[in-house]
């Protein structure tokens, strides 16, 4: 098999009991950083009148992750069903693919293992679910807490770590703009997802080494293509810890590179199909200008000034992210 689902310890009528509200918390060797969002969810405030659960899906971990959660349910309050589910196949699309279909909740959470939600993020997240259901997915507002001293003019490419500081006030995401919020802190309509998203997204996520990313913006993507509106719900609110090692330039090349490389697939999908091919040839002339015109620019910093070398590595990247796309699904057709 592909991937197993193993289920905690809970009687199988506790599981299956009717849930409004999942919360799924995707991870890959989290051992250390796991109890930290577990901590904040059993401590979460106006959440009594909801019948939520949360989810710890395994995403091929090699440490002690499993045995953290069994050792969290053993105290875990038991009006809160806590489960532990695998998913073998490398990848957050995967993980994220699993908890869409074993849960039964109308509504669907992800935050991310380095994600700590505010005391009432499951209460903001449910009560915004429930005025809004002409929303098929909403963001929440995103803090660092940074480890590390941050590289120089850092708020050139904060955007990129999942920092969504969008205002104080709830609004609609506009596909003329081509921002979306980010899967840390999301919350998905299950019928919008599994109506739009397919099984098998072209991005899957960071594995085997491979910083490609995007598969967040992938499927909420589909769900707005679906109709669907995609908001950011600023009443949800939750810290990003970023350790010091993703502050380097020995991460945060590689991380601009995956980035980068993604941009064909997020940027077609809110193109309609018939322009394409002309848009392919504006976005080729985009970025290459932008490469260029940033080498004239930095040319004397791009070996001292990580902030200026990242930036040429999303602008070189985003010029071959269609070759590159096309690779793969040339070689996923015949695998």
């Amino acid at each position: 098999m592909s991937h197993s689902v193993v289920l905690s310890s809970l009687t199988t009528e506790t599981v299956q009991r009717p849930c409004d509200f999942t919360i799924a918390i995707c991870t890959y060797n989290g051992a250390q950083r796991i109890p930290a969002v577990l901590d904040r969810l059993q401590r979460q405030l106006n959440a009594h009148d909801i019948r939520w659960e949360v989810f710890v899906v395994d995403n091929n971990s090699s440490d002690a992750t499993k045995a953290v959660v069994q050792q969290y349910q053993q105290n875990w309050p038991s009006e809160i069903p806590l489960r532990y589910l695998f998913e073998g196949r490398q990848g957050a699309a995967y993980a994220r693919q699993l908890a869409m279909e074993k849960s039964v909740s109308e509504l669907v959470g992800f935050l991310d293992d380095d994600n700590l939600p505010a005391d009432d993020w499951v209460a903001a997240a449910y009560k915004f679910g429930q005025e809004h259901p002409h929303v098929g997915a909403y963001g929440s507002q995103i803090h660092g807490q940074f480890d590390g001293t941050l590289p120089e003019d850092f708020h050139r490419i904060q955007s990129f770590f999942a920092l969504t500081q969008r205002g104080d006030t709830a609004h609609v995401y506009r596909p003329r703009l081509r921002v979306l919020p980010p899967s840390a802190g999301l919350v998905a309509r299950r019928k919008a997802w599994l109506n739009h998203v397919p099984k098998q997204l072209i991005l899957t996520g960071r594995h085997d080494g491979q910083m490609l990313t995007g598969e967040d913006l992938e499927a909420i993507s589909h769900i707005r293509r679906g109709n669907w509106e995609i908001w950011h719900n600023p009443a949800m609110k939750v810290w990003h810890q970023i350790p010091a090692r993703r502050l380097q330039r020995s991460y945060l090349l590689p991380f601009f590179r995956g980035v980068g490389l993604s941009r064909h697939v997020t940027r077609m999908l809110n193109i309609p199909v018939w322009q394409r091919p002309f848009v392919f040839w504006v976005y080729v002339a985009n970025d290459l200008g932008k490469a260029l015109h940033h080498v004239f620019m930095y040319r004397r910093l791009l070996k001292t000034h990580t902030v200026s070398a990242c930036e040429l590595q999303l602008y070189l990247s985003s010029l071959i992210s269609p070759f590159y796309i096309w690779g793969i699904l040339i070689k996923r057709r015949w695998h």
